[in-house]
């Protein structure tokens, strides 16, 4: 039966990368009793982490989910990934929760991704707490962190406990609401009295507390100027309130490893986060009326659910991860993919813990499950109530930033390759791949090159694909800035009927953007009409293949103004000859150049390392169109040759630490300089005379 709404609690557990969000989440599940032994990173034997790829690297790549039984509620665990190039799986995870769980680790503080997932739960106005992790790590400080968080994230934050012991000797903290100290041995917590050495700094920190409890209501806050504090109930309530509303951001100690600290999380987790019914109503579209509508968490209201994320599994098939907001999703019940508008049958519906599945009869508003084999629906898709069609908002992904090629290390793997991708950018929308005719490449794109070397790494594993990756051709073009004209004749004499064509041609540049115009300017009959369109197909299959360096030929206005013909030796053909060598002879008299892409580049980053950034994309011929300052990051916008971005991600990691984004989109074409046109053509030479000789 499905749960009572008021019971569930759907929590995203979000952070940097490597800051123990996967053993935190391992440590909750086995102090609920979820699981009876304690998986470690390390060893692969974590509950969330269950991806070959996850183990082999000891990260987590998947968002994935867990539940357990806590004081009889239900709490839902939705383990995130926390490096750059995966992150989107957590702003992917956060969009399905009511509360955000941030892991900070106690020697780094606040990193890179920290403030990525905290815009996004903003973004998604999500209540948090922060848990400081791994405080039994040498140059572990809980001071300096709740410092850095204070500093780099805006809310507003307050410590509900304080570290009993520091580095190797972390054994508990002391509860700032009951103030009491609560030691751990073997993971069982025990209630006694404060120590004498930290008796002053926790009156200091309860002190803290209270005045935070208070400022969040102005009735409390009179009462406690007037009487100098606040009784525990009142006290309680208040901060119950105020962490529930987002006002205030707890923070909590723990060393996931010595699964330190997960009772007290639990608590804060059932007692005071918010359950799906108080999220309120799901906002979207009614399909019928085309308007904006709403959708109560209600178990009798139509069902409408969201899918979050999609698992391919070589043996069961396609996991659907998606999560109800309302009515009640029955097993084996048929509903409406209204994204794509097509019908899908259920079939079983599951819970989910890590990769193990538990068959349920239904699911109601609020929870979580997953569905098997479903055939058209994808991520970021709503299913729903086929009477009343109803669209939750999709869930929106970064931009892929990074391309490469992909070249089959066997011949005939092609179809399988396309294959493959198809169902790896099926399971992570921010793979992209298409074949590029001008390059006659396949790229692959996505968010940086872990990301990227990871999809080979899947296609092999899975597909049993091997392929080698390599930088993308850039997309040079021909064209031409002067004026010529020219002859261009093919004459062959054999036994029997000849070949003859002759023609008169003049070639003249036209705007960037002008494409290709062919021009008709026969008089007299000195070319038969039939043979004027062999001419122009003589002329375009040139331009195809290209004629200074190899590379198609753009912005070109080729104008036919005489020629001769022979009555019996002529034909289609041989126009079709004497136009490619009349416009090979004359291009190449025109002043020939080459032109490259150029792109728009936006860069986001910390504003300290901005000047940094000018000076490097200055330095990759980039032209800075402008700058603007956004509190600490500033975004800088430029105009750069693609030729030169292709390595720019790890220039950019470097220069800013990892805190540096950038997206790239296609401008327009520009002259290549002299010195590196002659360098391009080299290089294109080279490799025709190898690809001759195979």
């Amino acid at each position: 039966m499905a749960i009572e709404i008021g019971k569930i609690r759907n929590v995203g557990v979000v952070g940097h990368g490597g800051v123990g969000k996967t053993s935190l989440v391992e440590g909750l599940l086995f102090t609920a009793g979820a699981l009876t032994r304690l998986g470690k990173v390390d060893d692969g034997s974590t509950t969330t982490d269950f991806d070959p790829d996850e183990i082999k690297r000891r990260i987590s790549i998947n968002t994935a989910v867990a539940y357990c039984d806590w004081k009889g509620h239900r709490i839902n665990l939705v383990d995130t990934p926390g490096y750059g190039d995966f992150i989107a799986d957590a702003r992917a995870g956060l969009r399905v929760v009511e509360a955000a769980i941030v892991v900070v680790d106690a020697v780094a503080g606040v990193q890179v991704q920290t403030e990525k997932v905290w815009k996004f739960a903003t973004e998604y106005p999500l209540p948090r707490a922060v848990v400081v992790n791994r405080l039994d790590r040498e140059r572990a400080d809980f001071y300096r962190t709740v410092e850095s968080l204070a500093r780099r994230l805006k809310g507003r934050l307050v410590a509900l406990q304080i570290p009993l012991g520091e580095e190797s000797s972390f054994r508990g903290a002391v509860d700032l609401v009951k103030m009491k100290a609560v030691t751990y041995a073997g993971g069982k917590p025990t209630e006694g009295e404060i120590p004498d050495d930290l008796s002053d700094r926790a009156k200091e920190y309860r002190e803290k507390l209270v005045e935070a409890a208070a400022e969040t209501d102005d009735e409390l806050l009179t009462k406690y100027l007037e009487a100098g504090s606040l009784g525990e109930p009142e006290m309680l309530r208040a901060l119950r309130a105020g962490i529930g509303e987002g006002k205030l951001v707890p923070v909590l100690c723990a060393s996931a490893a010595r699964n330190v600290g997960s009772p007290a999380l639990l608590d804060l987790i059932v007692d005071s986060l918010p359950s799906p019914a108080g999220r309120g109503e799901a906002a979207g579209t009614d399909l019928k009326t085309k308007q904006a509508g709403r959708r109560a968490p209600d178990p009798k209201a139509p069902v409408s659910a969201l899918v979050f994320k999609t698992l391919s599994d070589p043996h069961v098939g396609k996991l659907s991860l998606f999560r109800v907001y309302s009515g009640t999703l029955r097993a084996d019940s048929t509903l409406l993919n209204a994204s794509r508008g097509v019908r899908e049958r259920m079939g079983h519906v599951s819970w989910l813990m890590g990769k193990t599945q538990k068959n349920v009869d239904a699911l109601g508003p609020g929870e979580i499950g997953v569905a098997q084999k479903l055939k058209e629906t994808l991520t970021g898709d709503t299913l729903g109530d086929e009477a009343q069609p109803f669209e939750l908002p999709r869930i929106v992904f970064p931009e892929a930033a990074i391309s490469f090629a992909i070249q089959p290390k066997t011949r005939g793997d092609e179809d399988k390759i396309s294959n493959s991708l198809a169902r790896i950018a099926e399971e992570d929308p921010t793979v992209h791949y298409h074949y590029d005719p001008e390059t006659k490449q396949l790229l692959v794109a996505g968010v940086g090159s872990l990301h990227v070397e990871m999809v080979v790494e899947r296609m092999k594993r899975k597909y049993n694909v091997d392929v080698n990756l390599l930088p993308p051709r850039i997309p040079y073009k021909e064209t031409i800035k002067g004026r010529a004209e020219g002859q261009g004749k093919y004459k062959k004499q054999t036994g029997g009927r000849g070949q003859y064509g002759d023609v008169w041609l003049r070639v003249e540049p036209l705007p960037r953007g002008g494409g290709f115009e062919f021009v008709d300017d026969i008089f007299g009959g000195a070319v038969p009409r039939n043979y004027i369109p062999s001419a122009e197909k003589g002329v375009r299959d040139c331009m195809k293949k290209g004629i200074y360096a190899g590379y198609p030929v753009v912005d070109l206005r080729v104008t036919l103004y005489d020629g001769s013909y022979h009555d019996v030796d002529s034909s289609d053909m041989a126009f079709q000859i004497a136009a490619s060598l009349g416009l090979q002879k004359v291009f190449i008299e025109a002043h020939p150049i080459l032109l490259e892409p150029i792109m728009n580049v936006e860069v986001t980053c910390p504003s300290d390392a901005a000047g940094d950034i000018i000076g490097d994309l200055n330095s990759r011929r980039g032209r800075i169109v402008g700058m603007e300052p956004a509190g600490e990051t500033a975004a800088v916008r430029a105009a750069a040759p693609m030729a030169e971005m292709l390595t720019y991600e790890s220039s950019l990691r470097s220069m800013t630490g990892g805190r540096g984004v950038y997206s790239m989109e296609f401008s327009h074409y520009e002259e290549v300089p002299a010195f590196l046109a002659e360098k391009v053509i080299k290089e294109a030479k080279t490799e025709k005379e190898k690809a001759e000789k195979h």
